[in-house]
């Protein structure tokens, strides 16, 4: 099986396949009375497999930027692009269905003392800046270079940003600033059953769309070059 052949055909079985089963089951099916949370618990097949694909997509556009500096080689430049293009389509999604949730847990949609709210805010940011970077360059060298080098250092600062920080300090989320963590609260086996599948489901969305995105990019590069 080679990775083409992958990421046609597997890649999109399995983002249908497991999507579906995690939207019908994670609206019909029984979920823990938590007491705040109540129904809206079921967001979680939705919110944090959004930003797990999130992470996915950056950490495979940050290897690629690395085997562009290595090799100086466009196609590794257009798939860091495009997936970091994809990862932003989950992290707005991830934003969205995130306040969402604190309006109806929190009573407001943001709270500016979170410190993992804020750091996704500042991490969308970063790759929003990115994008941005890669217009204002005209030359093609000098643009997969630059954002290449600039993605290593976007990249350095997930985990602190989302990770490290919010469990230093007090945050609202659950698994931070002292609040018990999903897997130990909330996320039981019936959950379980709908959690995982969603997590794959919605990762081969993002490996779908970047996949669609990069043979698109190609497709524009071979007529460019034929004409």
């Amino acid at each position: 099986m080679t990775l083409n052949r992958f990421f046609k055909i597997y890649v999109p079985i399995a983002a249908i396949v497991f999507l579906l089963y995690a939207i019908i089951g994670g609206f019909l099916l029984p979920v823990p009375a938590r007491f705040i949370l109540h129904e809206t618990i079921r967001n979680l097949y939705f919110h944090v497999p959004m930003w797990f694909t999130m992470i996915l997509l950056f950490s495979i556009s940050l290897v690629n930027s690395i085997m562009y500096l290595n090799k100086q080689e466009e196609k590794y430049d257009i798939r860091s692009s495009e997936y970091i293009n994809a990862g932003l389509l989950f992290a707005v999604c991830g934003l969205i269905t995130g306040m969402l949730w604190a309006k109806n847990t929190w009573g407001a949609w943001w709270v500016f003392t979170d410190p993992k709210l804020n750091g996704a805010a500042i991490l969308c940011l970063e790759y929003f800046a990115y994008v941005i970077l890669r217009g204002s360059i005209s030359d093609e060298r000098t643009r997969a270079k630059v954002s290449s080098v600039y993605n290593l250092f976007a990249a350095a600062s997930i985990i602190p940003l989302i990770g490290i920080i919010p469990r230093l300090t007090d945050s609202l989320h659950p698994g931070n600033g002292g609040n018990p963590a999903f897997s130990s609260y909330d996320l039981d086996n019936h959950m379980r059953m709908v959690f995982y599948p969603a997590v794959i489901g919605w990762m081969a969305l993002g490996l779908w769309i970047a996949n669609i995105r990069i043979r698109i990019r190609n497709l524009e590069n071979k007529i460019l070059e034929n004409n």
